[in-house]
């Protein structure tokens, strides 16, 4: 064995590549205000389009995306491509519809937009609901991921002679003292720093994996080079490259309909209205940078099915990785993904595959992190328990409010293990706030004589009826297939819209319009049509290449 393919070198290859998105970051935000409010939770307003789309791209794509959506086709077909391709269409939502309005209020979070809207009261329920779910669903989750890849691919558990579930706790440890570092010292700006270094390397990391992947299945099933796995995977069962299934899918799938329905408004709230994510876009230093940032996110999100889906279909059919995957058992899904990436990563790069993995789960789980830290001490501490806080003494809150819940999180991370599909587990859950948000925000900005309890009705029709459509777990008609959860979220959008109309137009309150704070300038990015119009053609070919129309057939 040489130095460069032993453990040495990967780990020394794995420290050097971390450390140096550390050392960058720190670089970069020296001499930066985290005193003051502004700066530490949205880095004082000065981020341009560039760094927001890398920052929103691994906000979003972290191992939690890399196992799930891998594990997902693994046990499905190309189906989950519509997590990624359909984000084009909500992106450009947040940059044509969603971002001006933001912007143009000078807001600094979603649930003080609510506070202007409709009252001290409903900005306090969304906050404490919110940062409930961040804390003990999204941060375990995104810890459990990044466990699983690195017990994987380094083997831990192994090495250090204990169980799965001791080696994932061990890691869950790890990751979030780190992770915890970048979020509660250094704000928003370091996170987005750091986040767009990480998103270079894994563009260029993730990439790897199908183009080897492909050469390792070509090669252990008779032919040679990427060519030849690209024809094996489409002739050995055409079903598998489809992305358009059938309308009774069961889950993992995602039936045809929900792509334009379900899904467009499960959607529509992580990216314009969920915190974590829209907090970068707040931070835009003007318009036009906010929208290059989320515009060309979309164009990054098309490349997703590349390394976030057919690695996944690859692992279904890699022969040297089966008896690994059936080893895990009722957690194959989530162990699909990694188990290739051990089989076919050369042992030179490993290490630095290894760091940008780690930098993608450090990117999500210190975003999400300072994104609770944000709404915990602007809209529940500084507007519940002391008014008159100063700028300083919020940010020591929320550094302390960060400890708290990474701490928390790192306790619940490891029992994720026991839930079936991560991807499918969170989504689900997150279905009971995701709603609600997205109505109360839209009503900000398309109802003017809304009454103030309206968000309040339509959070708790919307929790009993997804609650019941759960408990129910109706089956669609004919089969043993219970209904796709995001059909649920097909029918309730629309009837909460009917529900807020029906308030606006026969219980209307006095009438409101969003001021203009002066907080950015407000002109728009002049080729944003042009370059609009060609993500949309990309995202449809995209689907129609995945699809009975095209190597689907």
């Amino acid at each position: 064995m040489t130095f460069f393919s032993s453990l040495a070198w990967t780990l020394i290859s794995f420290v050097l590549f971390t450390a140096l998105v550390a050392i960058i970051s720190g670089w970069k935000t020296r001499g930066d205000d985290l005193d003051s409010a502004e700066g530490y939770f949205l880095a004082g307003r000065g981020l341009p389009g560039v760094v927001i789309a890398g920052s929103l791209l691994l906000t979003n794509l972290s191992a939690e995306q890399l196992v799930g959506l891998n594990g997902q086709s693994w046990a499905s077909n190309m189906g989950p491509i519509a997590w990624e391709v359909g984000s084009m269409f909500t992106l450009l939502a947040l940059a044509y519809y969603f971002l001006p309005r933001y912007l143009k209020m000078g807001a600094m979070t979603i649930p003080s937009l609510m506070e202007v809207r409709y009252g001290k009261g409903t900005k306090t329920m969304f906050s404490l609901v919110i940062v409930v779910m961040y804390s003990i669903l999204n941060l375990p989750v995104i810890l459990y991921s990044g466990a699983v890849v690195f017990e994987q691919i380094f083997g831990i558990s192994g090495m250090l002679g204990v169980s799965k579930f001791q080696s994932v706790a061990i890691l869950c440890l790890i990751i979030g003292i780190i992770g915890g570092c970048y979020a509660i010292f250094g704000g928003l700006k370091a996170v987005a720093v750091s986040d767009t270094i990480n998103g270079i390397g894994l563009i260029v990391g993730g990439l790897m994996v199908p183009f080897l992947g492909l050469a390792a299945l070509a090669s252990q099933t008779g032919g040679s080079g990427i060519l030849d796995g690209i024809q094996y995977i489409v002739q050995a069962d055409p079903a598998k490259m489809n992305a358009v299934n059938a309308w009774n899918a069961a889950e993992p799938e995602v039936p045809w309909p929900l792509i334009i329905t379900g899904m467009f408004f499960n959607n529509l709230y992580w990216w314009c209205t969920n915190q974590s994510f829209v907090q970068r876009a707040l931070a835009a230093k003007s318009l036009k940078e906010g929208q290059k940032g989320a515009i060309f996110c979309g164009f990054l999100k098309c490349l997703g099915p590349l390394y976030l889906v057919i690695p996944g279909i690859i692992a279904f059919y890699l022969p040297s990785i089966q008896d690994a995957i059936a080893a895990a058992g009722e957690q194959a899904i989530d162990f699909a993904y990694p188990a290739l990436i051990s089989a076919i990563i050369p042992k030179p790069v490993m290490g630095f595959f290894a760091a940008v993995m780690f930098g993608a789960i450090l990117s999500s789980f210190n975003s999400v992190l300072n994104s609770a830290s944000t709404m915990f001490t602007l809209d529940l501490y500084r507007s519940a328990f002391k008014p008159g806080a100063s700028d300083a003494h919020c940010v020591k809150v929320g550094k302390i409010y960060g400890t708290i819940a990474g701490c928390v999180s790192i306790v619940i991370a490891p029992f994720v293990m026991n839930a079936k599909g991560i991807t499918t587990f969170l989504n689900s859950m997150s279905q009971f706030v995701s709603l609600p948000v997205l109505c109360a925000v839209l009503g900000v900005f398309l109802f003017k004589r809304l009454p103030a309890y309206t968000p309040k009705v339509i959070t708790i029709f919307h929790v009993v009826c997804y609650g019941v459509f759960l408990l129910a777990a109706p089956n669609y008609p004919g089969t043993d297939n219970p209904i796709h959860y995001l059909y649920a979220m097909a029918v309730l959008f629309p009837v909460e819209l009917v529900i807020m109309w029906a308030l606006n137009k026969y219980r209307p309150a006095q009438e409101y319009v969003p001021q203009d704070v002066g907080a950015v300038d407000l002109t728009p990015w002049k080729y944003r049509h042009v370059v609009s119009i060609v993500g949309l053609i990309l995202a449809v070919a995209i689907y129609i290449l995945f699809s009975p129309l095209g190597i689907a057939a």
